[in-house]
């Protein structure tokens, strides 16, 4: 046979069968006085088997190990090896499934900073009302961020933390009237007075549980500086001054 007849009957392509031979899977025919290679029984024996390796999953170094042993005796190791991953794959799949059920069926639908966990989202749409204020939906957006780039434990106490703070008695009326202070500054001066009103206000929603280091958090650090700059600078100030109250308040 040659290259394209052997590729056919297989079914896969000649540049399979080439690459196959370049690292070694499928040995080198012999070839005839004309040039041209000349496959047997053998070699379609073996492309099958490559074939069907790959099919189930195992990656080309895992063929090679199977191929090289004659025996077969590594065979039962690999493929249960490869079963016992693809049923964490499997696993894994059922969950993002599960969660994207439970986002497509929150009430209140997918929020616009989503997709995020299911919990955030029905925090979200308990403050759905409060999406016309510009702030609200910064505050929204950061949240949702770092429920992203949170280390799994972290996430949890951050969603833990939002929940319980707007489940307290008058949570969200606070939340309307410090969101409304802050937009307020978007073209205010830093040393404007409404800037220390808005701050108290803002303390006072923010969870106690939120900052476990008693409100200190580092000024040098990238993303607090991000989102400093993302504000007007009287709204930075009303936050910078928020935090420095939680932290002396906590002492």
């Amino acid at each position: 046979m040659r290259i394209g007849e052997l590729a056919t009957v297989v079914g896969v392509t000649t540049r399979a069968v080439r690459h196959y031979h370049h690292l070694g899977l499928l040995p080198e025919p012999e070839r005839r006085a004309n040039g041209y290679r000349e496959y047997g029984l053998r070699h379609a024996v073996v492309l099958a088997r490559i074939r069907r390796l790959t099919e189930l999953g195992l990656g080309l170094a895992e063929v090679r190990d199977v191929l090289a042993d004659d025996a077969g005796k590594d065979l039962v190791e690999v493929l249960t090896e490869l079963d016992e991953d693809l049923a964490r794959q499997e696993e894994a799949l059922r969950e993002r499934r599960a969660r994207l059920r439970a986002l497509l069926d929150a009430e209140g639908g997918v929020p616009a900073e989503g997709p995020v966990s299911p919990e955030l989202a029905a925090l979200f749409a308990g403050t759905a009302h409060l999406s016309d204020s510009p702030m609200a939906a910064k505050d929204r957006e950061i949240i949702a961020f770092l429920e992203t780039a949170m280390p799994a434990g972290e996430r949890r106490r951050l969603v833990s933390s939002v929940g319980e703070a707007l489940g307290s008695p008058g949570a969200l009326s606070r939340a309307g009237e410090a969101y409304a202070l802050l937009d307020a500054l978007v073209d205010a001066e830093p040393d404007d007075p409404r800037v220390a009103a808005a701050a108290r206000v803002l303390a006072d929603c923010i969870p106690t549980t939120l900052f476990p280091g008693g409100g200190e958090l580092d000024p040098h650090d990238g993303v607090l500086r991000a989102f400093y700059d993302d504000l007007a600078p009287a709204q930075a100030e009303a936050v910078r001054r928020a935090l420095r109250i939680l932290a002396e308040e906590r002492r």
